[in-house]
């Protein structure tokens, strides 16, 4: 029997294994496996839809869909189809998805719920921050380990994270308490939040000093952070972080593009400076 992570990861790689094997689909293959018997072509399909950013409507028509799957069931309860749906279409842009997603916020699947936050995040469709809001309900207090199972009661970094990402600033201060959450990876997702909605340095800057951490994996999160959040001052504290360069450069990215957006029509200052970090890194 598979944990709820390790199920995931199975998951997942399951998927990857079959992209490499099996023969190349079109978009109408990919659609109509979405109803196809056999869940493994399923799954992969709405993986397949999501990796290749399909946006065809009736591709997004059969991923809204699968949300309410009810066939394809893990030994745990888990529907590994709704979650590869609600991750397909984050990346396919159609704001059609959002009230099916925001359903998928109650759903007994932990990832489900997960996945689903992601994608709202990424829609950029603000109408889902009271859904999100709801799911942050007990505060710090209510966001503890379930019993058995490797996650906490709800998938609050993905929460934090999309709620920074569309903007909800009407959500800080119900944001603020997760700083102080006793895993650091929340505290994380708190700290971007509040950068993205506020943009004091302070909280650029904690994510900044996370870069020291002992933890390879808690550095590896900094970084992705600090590159979603555009933290421009990280420059050169992400290009001397003890990880592997991929990540530097990945997140390094992030802070061009942020100072690009600002500087649109010409070289400034700090574009220069990270391209020339990312350059000595190549």
């Amino acid at each position: 029997m598979l944990d709820g992570t390790s199920e995931t990861q199975f998951e997942e790689s399951t998927a990857v294994s079959e992209a490499t094997g099996a023969e190349a689909l079109t978009v109408e293959q990919a659609i109509a496996n979405l109803s196809h018997p056999d869940t493994s072509l399923r799954y992969y399909a709405a993986w397949w839809l999501g990796k290749f950013r399909v946006s065809d409507p009736a591709a997004v028509d059969a991923l809204i869909a699968a949300l309410r799957d009810e066939s394809d069931r893990t030994e745990l309860g888990g529907y590994p189809l709704r979650r590869n749906a609600a991750r397909a279409l984050g990346k396919l842009g159609d704001c059609r998805a959002v009230p099916g997603l925001m359903e998928c916020l109650g759903c007994e699947d932990f990832y489900v719920r997960e996945s689903a936050a992601q994608s709202l995040g990424m829609l950029g469709d603000a109408s889902c921050v009271p859904a999100l809001l709801g799911l942050l309900a007990g505060g710090v207090a209510a966001a503890i380990k379930v019993p058995g199972r490797p996650h906490l009661a709800q998938p609050y970094e993905a929460i934090l994270e999309a709620l920074g990402a569309l903007g909800a600033v009407e959500a800080v201060e119900v944001i603020r308490p997760f700083v102080e959450h006793p895993l650091q990876r929340v505290q994380y997702s708190a700290v971007r939040a509040l950068y993205q909605l506020t943009e004091d340095a302070a909280y650029g800057d904690r994510l900044v000093a996370a870069l020291q951490s002992d933890d390879i994996n808690l550095r590896r999160v900094a970084l992705s952070d600090l590159g979603a959040v555009g933290y421009l001052p990280a420059a050169e504290a992400i290009a001397t972080a003890a990880t592997e360069n991929s990540f530097k450069l990945f997140s390094l990215k992030g802070l061009l593009e942020r100072a690009m957006r600002q500087s649109p029509h010409s070289l400034s200052a700090d574009v220069v400076k990270v391209m020339t970090l990312m350059d000595g890194m190549l």
